[in-house]
């Protein structure tokens, strides 16, 4: 077994870092400052994307581009270490057209559309034309479980017809979000898990309501959480994505590797929160100490570095059985890796926060940010419990073709 990265990943890996050391690093208190004022698009970031396809550092998450297509083929494997990169930076996954929703869009989008929606949504958001949103969430169901949807898109002639509520939308607030990719019911008297389907949205068809930019734990983020009222929306049939009935099993396909980016970059984030902790701690004293000096303070930066390295590990095995066996037969590896590591960058982050006192909780460093961001994400993509309650399941079944595999190593009396 060997834990090297290649020389191909590790020549990618310097470069994606002088990148961002050189043109993003630098440019952090202007996105700050201009996010606050609520500037958008960001001055700066249509630059800096064009230098990153100059560089050759663009669509890098997306393991079957075609050779017509820009970017450079990685497998999940290979791209974990650069999305750990940017995961330190929240907002340079974008730069590199890398971020989510988007990527997640893209991803459905080349395995599931047709010719004609590819070159319509697919062309353009590779080339990082615009961006995208995907309404899955709904405020009245429990949306973990996707087979709860209520948005229904009923046939008419030649078009479907939504009509439904959906929140904690990302991206729908960016003023060049120009795709909504809907999950809804087209047959609620399917079979449970054949009753939903995608259907693609131009921005512009009326009826879409974007009812609130809802805020994150008191953040207001300038992509958005939005709330949206789609009321008689009417688009051609030609633009169901797949057929109908598929919109579960698309959503399965979409789910599993946006999942493990966010993994990818949580492990990114929480290097960041570390090095953060590790500093702070030999810059501060109390009681004639340095805080590093102090028992607690010394065994959160030991906590956190064992945990991060194995969080790393399992989020690399997993991007490993998704290149090898699919995102399907990886299901208890990708739900394992995200039911742990936000969680993990949540603690990280506020172990650090505490190292820096009052000072952690403000703006002055991006911890609470990171924070933020580390318990949304456990929710996001499937809350903690579902997955944990998947991989019990999972467990329970292997277990349960393996009847009595413990029954050797009892060690009672004979006669009982």
């Amino acid at each position: 077994m060997d834990f090297a990265y290649t020389p191909r990943v590790e020549e990618l890996r310097q470069r994606v870092q002088n990148f961002t050391d050189e043109y993003i690093t630098p440019r952090i208190r202007q996105y700050e400052e201009e996010a606050q004022a609520g500037v958008y698009p960001i001055s700066f970031m249509a630059d800096l994307k064009e230098l990153a396809k100059e560089e050759g550092l663009w669509n890098l998450f997306l393991p079957h581009l075609k050779d017509d297509e820009p970017g450079t083929r990685l497998s999940n494997l290979e791209y974990a270490p650069l999305a750990e990169i940017m995961g330190r930076i929240a907002w340079s996954s974008e730069v590199f057209n890398c971020n989510a929703p988007d990527t997640g869009n893209m991803e459905l989008l080349h395995q599931f559309a047709t010719p004609e929606q590819r070159e319509q949504w697919l062309a353009p958001l590779l080339n990082g034309e615009f961006h995208s949103a995907f309404a899955m969430t709904e405020p009245d169901v429990a949306s973990s479980d996707a087979t709860n949807i209520q948005t229904l898109i009923k046939r008419d002639g030649d078009d479907y017809v939504i009509n439904g509520r959906k929140w904690f939308i990302s991206n729908a607030a960016r003023p060049d979000c120009r795709l909504y990719i809907l999950m809804g019911k087209t047959d609620p008297e399917a079979e449970v898990h054949r009753q939903q389907s995608m259907i693609l949205i131009p921005d512009n068809t009326p009826g879409i309501d974007v009812i609130r930019n809802i805020s994150v734990m008191n953040h207001h983020s300038l992509e958005g959480h939005c709330e949206i009222v789609f009321r008689n929306v009417r688009v051609p049939a030609s633009n169901l994505l797949g057929e109908e009935g598929s919109g579960f099993a698309l959503a399965q396909a979409r789910l599993g590797p946006g999942r493990i980016h966010h993994c990818m970059r949580c492990i990114g984030a929480a290097e960041l929160a570390l090095e953060f902790m590790t500093e702070r701690s030999q810059e501060r004293k109390t009681f004639g100490k340095f805080l590093y000096q102090h028992g607690a303070v010394s065994d959160w930066i030991a906590k956190s570095r064992i945990e991060i390295e194995q969080a790393r590990l399992l989020v690399l095995k997993a991007a490993w059985m998704i290149d090898e066996v699919g995102a399907r037969a990886a299901r208890k590896e990708i739900s394992m890796i995200k039911a742990l590591v936000p969680k993990l960058l949540g603690e990280v982050c506020d172990r650090a926060m505490q190292t820096f006192g009052a000072m952690g909780i403000s703006p002055d460093t991006p911890l609470p940010g990171m924070w933020t961001a580390a318990r949304t994400l456990r929710y996001a993509d499937g809350p903690d419990e579902v997955h944990l309650r998947s991989i019990a399941r999972m467990e329970i079944k292997e277990s349960k073709a393996n009847p009595g595999s413990t029954a050797a190593y009892f060690t009672l009396p004979e006669e009982i």
